[in-house]
């Protein structure tokens, strides 16, 4: 029985793609192992949205380079030439990585690149956490934003069916999963191709018999201004996390142009404080790129100062790298100590204005789905995370009052078993 390490990088997407690869090869008779020095082959699972992490994939394939490897995910995809006698598996072949490991194995290099667009949803699988379960509801995107590697790895929108999403969720329920994380390059995207929407989506999942949570993954402001509505009405159901993840990239509209964003400042601010208004302790996430090429201080300022104004409490920063074969990487760069600079100004500012001393006092539901040292971690319905102490099952939901915060946390007593 040759022994198998998956070694993954990147966002949920690749981990589902991780997940499914470890459920086919296990089923194939394959033994999956933690250590890839203990492994007779390594699946590398890379990513390639920044340049430190596809620097630290080829560190990795340096540092394991006596061992038989597969490279699997968004490197190969986009950047094949750059992987020559590698076995290489595409985003959408993941359903062949039995057919790679073994020929891989038997010391032959191949290759499945094809974007076509097979079954994903439905296969054999190993979670990471027992839990939660990972669904991509669509591959790719409708983006052509200047500075994304990622669509020439994952290609074009292509809108899972309904039924097979659903069907996913019924047996991850069934199987004792409580946390259902729906992912994609853009979840707002979903549909488009089919003539369905997200909310749509939600509506049919919300549905399924058991106790479980939803987790939206992110969605663009161009796509989410769309059904707004609709989509904070059945946020409000107790089964879906009142989480919104809607990426601003910077605070000027010439930027946003530049960048082929297809939304203004407007749509998100208006988004945000509807959602605000509808549901008033929704958590908000967006993301911020620091130092794209014509940014200059004052559309910097207007980012920062967008930023203070609303106080969005979950916010991941990230400094502008030229991205090869992308129309931003042709652009003059602006120098690397202004780009940290901004940077880190824009993080302090999250450190000053993140207050969750507005939490302490709640009382409410907390469905626990990490063990810590000496406590356990959970989320409540507005998908904070919560501290508590002793040990629970994974997957118990316990009833609780918020009595200390920290930035990042709030940490909670049991005031039920």
């Amino acid at each position: 029985m040759h022994k198998i390490h998956i070694h993954t990088q990147g966002c949920t997407a690749n981990q589902s793609d991780s997940e499914v690869m470890a459920g086919l090869l296990q089923k194939a008779g394959y033994h999956l192992v933690d250590s890839p020095e203990n492994a007779d082959l390594i699946v590398v699972n890379t990513c390639t949205v920044k340049s430190p992490t596809e620097s630290k994939a080829f560190s990795f394939l340096k540092r394991y380079k006596d061992k038989k490897i597969v490279v699997a995910g968004c490197i190969p995809q986009s950047d094949p030439g750059k992987l020559k006698g590698y076995s290489l598996i595409g985003t959408r072949q993941v359903h062949r990585i039995v057919d790679v490991v073994s020929a891989t194995l038997e010391g032959h290099a191949v290759s499945f690149l094809d974007m076509d667009k097979s079954q994903r949803l439905n296969l054999p699988k190993v979670r990471k956490n027992d839990i939660i379960e990972i669904i991509p509801i669509n591959a790719g995107c409708l983006g052509a934003c200047t500075f994304c590697k990622t669509k020439q790895a994952r290609g074009s929108l292509f809108s899972y069916a309904a039924h097979d999403i659903v069907k996913e969720v019924e047996t991850a329920v069934s199987a004792g999963v409580r946390e259902i994380h729906l992912t994609s390059q853009d979840t707002g995207a979903y549909g488009v191709d089919i003539r369905t929407d997200l909310p749509t989506l939600l509506r049919q999942i919300v549905k399924v018999p058991g106790d479980f949570r939803v987790r939206i993954g992110m969605a663009n402001p161009d796509l989410v201004k769309k059904w707004t509505p609709e989509l904070l009405e059945v946020m409000k159901q107790e089964k879906v996390f009142k989480f919104l993840h809607i990426p601003l990239q910077s605070g000027s509209d010439k930027v946003l142009r530049e960048m082929k964003r297809l939304y203004t400042k407007e749509d998100f601010v208006r988004t945000v404080k509807l959602a605000r208004k509808e549901i008033p302790m929704i958590t908000i996430a967006t993301d911020i790129i620091c130092g794209f090429p014509i940014e200059t201080e004052e559309d910097f300022q207007m980012t920062y100062d967008l930023l203070e104004e609303l106080k969005i409490p979950v916010l991941n920063v990230s400094k502008f790298y030229p991205r090869p074969d992308t129309p931003a990487a042709k652009m003059r760069k602006i120098p690397t100590h202004i780009v940290k600079a901004r940077s880190t100004r824009i993080v302090n500012l999250q450190k000053r204005i993140i207050d969750n001393k507005a939490w302490i006092g709640w009382s409410g539901k907390v469905l626990i789905d990490e063990k810590g040292t000496g406590c356990m971690k959970g989320r409540n319905d507005y998908y904070k995370q919560v501290i508590v102490p002793g040990a629970f099952p994974l997957g118990a939901f316990l009833q609780v009052q918020v009595s200390k915060c920290t930035q990042f946390d709030l940490r909670a007593r049991i005031t039920n078993v």
